[in-house]
């Protein structure tokens, strides 16, 4: 039995297939919101935990290397293990740490958890994805697939923030976690009662613990240098430098140790016989930083800029989602009864994400809901075209035996480049402000006449409901200096928008020569195998 669609005779088979997926779906789901948890509800968790900022960046640190190991190691479990049982394993110990969290505040088993929940996350992750590649007819796969995106990419970036804003304005953080819970137990029970393919028959093969060791450092080097680098001014601080130099070490040596390891270590090199997947592979470090990067964009340019509340911040991608959803499944629409292939929308993607850049690129302090709205949307509209586009891409012709390498390695492509497109944002936005504050500050003469009048209307202003006039001339100072200033972090956001648009305007050429580069060489290769 190879695929759900045989697995199960008569009128069962529509239903056992329609659990599976809802089963996945679901799990999928507790990783959405699990890895996102954080990004609202992080001034209510170090409250909670009186956790310093050094501190909490261990929970951040913890789950995002966690589970970029979690997706490097999860094809060796596939083989130890049925993919059902991985991804059914994977999801209890989600809800289980979830459960845990939601009812403690000690922040040394907060690290613990989120520890848990990441390897879990990156392990159901490749799991689900690999089970539905392997259990339905290629035909099928932009539908299905893009149901995975719903839950794996739309709900963490639109959804899954709508969520925590409000729970956290109506309840508290804790609850987050506890939503988690009931999400896992109706998946568990959907994945328990529904037919599965059978996992495709391979070798045994033992477990690569060197290249473990030596991926889990490069892995845990590199999270922690590219989550954390902006904060310590990145070389300036020797634990960053410390930190890379080790990763980067740790990484070449990986790769020799995988290289003189004759296919049994952790990284399958045959995976890139594949022209598909290797541009797939490149393009999702440039999807990764276009997703990761706007999704921390425009949630912190509504809070700090905006003073948006969580709720009204996450709300602000929620509309967003609907767009990325209805691109879904028109490119699923376009692929499957068009037979458009794959490769045609990515850059109809790439120019719909680099507009809405350059429309958020005009922000300014006086902006709302309503004159973001638009480009929100048009961003939403381009990552359904681009996700859905490189997805297939990458998979639609590698094996059963190579799949589940793929799935792990592309994930890990994409997060990586997510920490990086997030890590430059950080930086860029850190050192414009400091760079704008200074420029704006020095054109503020105190003897100009625009300053004198602005001080002389704010003073009288103040002074008129019923302030002392000199504690009203010093406010009226203070006041025009926080508008210095949050003007400059206008004009900084502005920047990080327009960073995001160039990276297209410079990666696509690139990605174009490469996609050529490579459709030359696997003809060639063609041509002499054949020959």
């Amino acid at each position: 039995m190879s695929r759900v669609a045989c697995a199960t005779p008569g009128s069962t088979r529509a239903t056992t297939g329609v659990l599976l997926i809802a089963g996945i779906v679901l799990a999928t789901l507790t990783e959405a919101i699990a890895s996102t948890v954080l990004a609202l509800g992080r001034a209510d968790i170090i409250g909670d935990t009186y956790a310093t900022p050094d501190e909490f960046a261990w929970l951040d640190v913890g789950y995002i290397a966690l589970k970029l190991i979690g997706f490097m190691i999860a094809p060796w479990l596939m083989q130890r293990f049925s993919a059902r049982n991985v991804i059914i394993g994977a999801t209890l110990v989600m809800g289980l740490a979830c459960c845990v969290a939601a009812v403690t505040a000690r922040l040394e088993l907060l690290i613990a958890l989120r520890i848990l929940q990441g390897f879990a996350g990156g392990t159901l992750l490749v799991a689900g994805q690999a089970i539905i590649f392997r259990g339905y007819p290629r035909a099928f796969q932009p539908i299905l697939q893009a149901l995975f995106a719903m839950a794996a990419v739309v709900a963490s970036a639109t959804l899954a923030p709508a969520l925590q804003g409000w729970l956290i304005d109506s309840q508290s953080w804790t609850w987050i976690f506890f939503s988690v819970v009931p999400l896992a137990l109706a998946a568990i029970g959907l994945l328990l009662i529904a037919d599965h393919p059978m996992p495709a028959r391979v070798r045994q093969r033992s477990f690569d613990w060197l290249g473990c060791a030596l991926i889990c450092a490069t892995l845990f080097c590199f999270t922690y240098v590219l989550s954390q680098g902006s904060r310590w001014d990145w070389f300036e601080e020797p634990r960053i430098l410390l930190l890379t130099v080790i990763g980067a070490a740790a990484l070449l040596a990986f790769l020799g140790q995988q290289v003189f390891s004759e296919g049994q270590g952790l990284l399958d090199f045959s995976l890139f016989k594949s022209s598909d997947f290797t541009f797939a592979f490149i393009v999702s470090f440039v999807a990764g930083a276009a997703l990761f990067g706007s999704a921390y964009l425009i949630p912190a340019f509504a809070l700090s800029v905006l003073a948006f509340t969580p709720t009204d911040a996450g709300l602000l991608l929620l509309p967003s989602g609907g767009f990325f959803v209805g691109s879904l499944l028109i490119a699923a629409y376009l692929f499957k009864v068009r037979r458009v292939p794959p490769v045609a929308t990515v850059p109809l993607g790439i120019l719909l994400i680099m507009g809405a850049m350059w429309m958020l690129s005009g922000s300014t302090s006086e902006s709302g809901t309503d004159d973001m709205m638009a480009a929100i949307l048009l961003r939403g509209l381009g990552l359904g075209f681009l996700f859905l586009s490189i997805t297939l891409i990458a998979f639609s012709h590698l094996n059963s035996r190579i799949l589940a390498s793929g799935i792990g390695l592309f994930n890990t492509g994409r997060q990586l480049g997510g920490l990086m497109g997030v890590a430059g944002l950080q930086t860029l936005i850190d050192h414009h402000v400091v760079t704008n504050d200074a420029v704006l500050g020095a054109n503020v003469n105190p003897g100009a006449h625009a300053v004198i009048e602005r001080l002389t209307t704010t003073t009288a202003m103040l002074a008129g409901k019923g302030m002392d006039q000199m504690a009203a001339g010093r406010a009226a100072t203070s006041l025009l200096g926080k508008a210095v200033s949050g003007q400059a972090t206008v004009i900084a956001f502005d920047t990080a928008f327009f960073a995001v648009a160039l990276l297209f305007v410079f990666a696509a050429p690139i990605l174009v020569g490469i996609k050529i580069g490579l459709s030359r060489y696997a003809k060639v290769h063609e041509q002499r195998t054949n020959g």
